[in-house]
């Protein structure tokens, strides 16, 4: 057991908890994936336990693999018995064997969010009702809330509070919309990515054999990251513990950040009412960061009232002061940070790749993307575009699903006439009412294509349907890689891309050869025990972000926004934009509970910094195509000032002062060593007074009610008028006269006004 020896003795007593509940409260950078993965080694090595009977969680299949890889260096092959994976892949995996139960085929298609959102489209475009109002994600967000939280389509349907929200939203037939895209995705045989948790928990809840099956079978559940857990995730972990009580949670509530995607920090607050005979283990050593970098972060999350108390300390170096930047525009504080990542490179060979900037919107980056283009600063964006959501790569992935499942409509209505064969919307218009009409998949309406429309266009669907038989059949004696080169070339897609020679088309091309050659490495893994086209099709619907290749970003800044930074670390990290009403965004300024999930987000940001941070705000920016004076955020006054050192380029210069005196915020002189210059810090407010402060039970109205003319109260600024609405496309703004401030101008969707009379 010489894996122990590598522990502290914290991490020790979490590893060596042999039977019941326990929670490990993990602070950023204290090795909680360590512990995680020597804790399950030693259950397989010193208690022999099955590893068939370890379910171990985690929120991301890179994750799941990195921990099985280490388990795999103790205790050999055996590690790849554990059921270990995201909640969804585990959930799916469950799901392949037990979906008829639930009336779905086993060969259930997995519909990502463009496919939940194009099947929303269409409902909505079916029911007459304007699109503009049914946005699909407005939608599809609503629906998923209410699957996160269990609630169906007939119980949606059923309660008044909820159809009297929906009413007073101006979506009064979301309910039926709701009702249509489930009738819809079961009679197609897919699930939507919510649905897999939903659809287990039916499975546990309604059919008692199965909830036996595997609460016998998992008899130790490990979770990783559990303040990101949702409700419906919670209740399903609750059931399958129920019998053995072997459950080990590990988390970190100072870093739960996600609530805008159900997850409820209250499961990992409350979690010894749900287990009275809890264990805590507290992991309160910092083995990534500088101590200046801990006890800053320390010094801010302790603004937080709802919070599991732990004292997190390091016995790493003292480390540098955490720099920070007062730049007079965005533009400026891109240049500034652009500026201080080349030097770190020039002067003290700090690569790129171990430098990070991180912001609160995608929108931010733009700035930061010129700045480093002028420099010659590589550099890779997380979060754009994924490899898998390219339209060709969707097009070829269609015709691989419906080969899988034909009643896969979403499938179909996407290949049915790609490339072109004569098929136009007004017949699949009319397949489509055929198939409503009679309660049959489009599929089958599709076989019958004879019995529904005449001519020459039946010719060419009933072409269609026999080449995706002989789809079918080719891929029950082939493997993924050679089903999916057949249907490549036999489609015409290969052919279609391949005859476009543009710069684009080109990359279209190499882009659907690399899918190609993605499938030919999921076939040739030697691990891998299935591998047909089914397997290979699950395995990447449900892949994450964080899962992606990343090998040819090396030497090039990472830039992300700091949800996506969640897990990660770099040498040195430059948190930029801190202004009120940009971080702590506006949107999140109307509760204590939201402004300490705010808190939590900056906690996050400054600990994935482990030699170097650097905190940057601007004195001015333009949003919403007008430039707003800024004022400094309210977080900065919250770090310890001893930990600070404010700085400003000298003119013409990029080379940052450097000083003699340690600085407090707000205006001591900074001196540097070059000929005695000295100026003065602008200094950050001590106090950010508003001038008008909202009664306790200030509830804003729904934007869809707001009218130019009308009289409205803002938690922030007071009372004014609606003086003009703008309705452009996706971001609806209101210019409202304000009694106090003057005139200001308010994204409708996040403005939170309250009508008055």
């Amino acid at each position: 057991m010489d894996y122990l020896t590598t522990l502290n003795p914290e991490q020790r007593e979490a590893v060596l908890h042999n039977e019941g509940p326990a929670m490990i409260i993990a602070g950023a950078g204290s090795g909680k994936t360590r512990v995680l993965t020597v804790r399950i080694a030693h259950l397989i090595d010193y208690h022999r336990v099955d590893p068939f009977n370890i379910l171990t969680l985690t929120f991301t299949n890179k994750a799941a693999k990195e921990m099985r890889q280490r388990i795999e260096t103790v205790v050999g092959t055996e590690a790849r018995n554990i059921w270990m994976g995201t909640f969804h892949s585990v959930f799916a995996k469950i799901l392949r064997v037990e979906a008829p139960l639930l009336g779905y085929p086993s060969n259930f298609t997995i519909y990502d969010t463009d496919d939940a959102k194009s099947l929303l489209k269409n409902i909505v475009k079916e029911k007459n009702l304007d699109s503009k109002v049914y946005k699909p994600n407005v939608v599809l967000n609503r629906i998923s809330a209410a699957k996160n939280r269990l609630i169906d389509a007939k119980q949606y349907k059923k309660d008044a509070t909820i159809a009297s929200y929906d009413v007073k939203s101006r979506l009064p037939e979301l309910a039926n919309i709701y009702l249509k895209y489930e009738e819809r995705c079961f009679k197609a045989g897919a699930m939507d990515f919510d649905d897999l948790l939903f659809n287990t928990y039916k499975l546990l809840s309604k059919h008692p054999d199965a909830l036996n099956k595997y609460q016998s079978k998992f008899r130790y559940i490990l979770v990783d990251e559990y303040q990101d857990t949702n409700f419906a995730q919670y209740v399903i972990v609750k059931k399958l513990a129920a019998r053995n009580r072997n459950i080990v949670v590990v988390g970190d509530d100072a870093q739960s950040i996600y609530a805008f995607r159900g997850a409820d920090i209250q499961n990992i607050l409350n979690f010894e009412k749900d287990y009275p005979e809890l264990r805590v283990y507290k992991l309160e050593q910092n083995y990534r960061s500088t101590n200046t970098i801990v006890q800053a972060s320390s010094s801010i999350i302790k603004h937080n009232r709802a919070q599991l108390p732990k004292s997190i300390w390091t016995d790493n170096d003292e480390g540098k002061l955490i720099d920070v930047i007062r730049a007079t525009s965005d533009n400026e504080e891109g240049k500034l940070v652009a500026h201080s990542i080349y030097e770190n490179k020039l002067n003290h060979q700090i690569s790129y790749e171990d430098q990070a900037i991180l912001y609160r919107t995608n929108s931010q980056s733009r700035a930061m993307e010129e700045s480093l283009r002028k420099l010659g600063i590589g550099y890779r964006i997380v979060g754009g575009m994924s490899f898998y959501q390219r339209k060709e790569i969707k097009d070829l992935l269609a015709y691989l699903r419906l080969t899988v499942n034909p009643n896969d409509e979403q499938a179909l209505r996407r290949v049915i006439n790609y490339p072109k064969r004569g098929i136009g919307d007004t017949s699949v218009g009319k397949l489509l009412i055929a198939s409503d009409e009679t309660g049959q998949t489009l599929w089958d309406i599709v076989l019958k294509v004879k019995g529904y429309l005449g001519g020459s266009v039946a010719g060419k669907i009933d072409g269609f349907a026999t080449m995706i038989r002989s789809f079918m059949i080719f891929g029950q004696k082939n493997d993924a890689y050679d089903t999916a080169m057949h249907i490549a070339k036999t489609s015409g897609v290969l052919r279609d891309l391949s005859s476009d020679k543009t710069i684009e088309g080109v990359a279209r091309y190499e882009n659907l050869n690399e899918l190609l050659n993605g499938i030919k490495q999921f076939v040739d893994d030697q691990e891998r025990e299935e591998k047909d086209l089914g397997s290979f099709l699950q395995e990447i619907a449900l892949l994450t972000n964080a899962d992606e290749d990343e090998e040819d970003d090396r030497e090039k800044v990472t830039m992300m926004t700091i949800h996506s930074a969640k897990g990660l670390e770099f040498k040195n990290v430059y948190v930029c934009g801190l202004e009120e009403d940009l971080f702590p965004s506006a949107m999140m300024l109307s509760s204590r509970e939201d402004l300490e999930e705010e808190r939590r987000l900056f906690y996050v940001a400054i600990t994935r910094a482990e030699d170097q941070l650097t905190l940057s705000y601007a004195t001015s920016r333009y949003r919403y195509g007008r430039l707003f004076n800024c004022s400094p955020s309210r977080f900065l006054e919250e770090i310890d000032s001893s930990y600070l050192n404010v700085k400003k380029p000298k003119e013409r210069s990029s080379i940052f002062l450097e000083r003699k005196e340690k600085p407090a915020i707000g205006g001591e002189k900074i001196t540097s060593k070059e000929g005695g210059f000295r100026l003065k810090a602008k200094p950050i407010r001590k106090t950010f007074a508003k001038k008008y402060t909202a009664p306790p039970d200030f509830k804003p109205d729904d934007p869809g009610l707001l009218e130019e003319g009308m009289r409205v109260e803002h938690s922030k600024f007071g009372f004014g008028v609606i003086s003009k609405i703008d309705n452009a496309p996706n971001s609806k703004k209101a210019i409202v006269t304000f009694d106090e401030v003057g005139e200001k101008t308010l994204l409708l969707s996040f403005a939170k006004l309250k009508i008055h009379s």
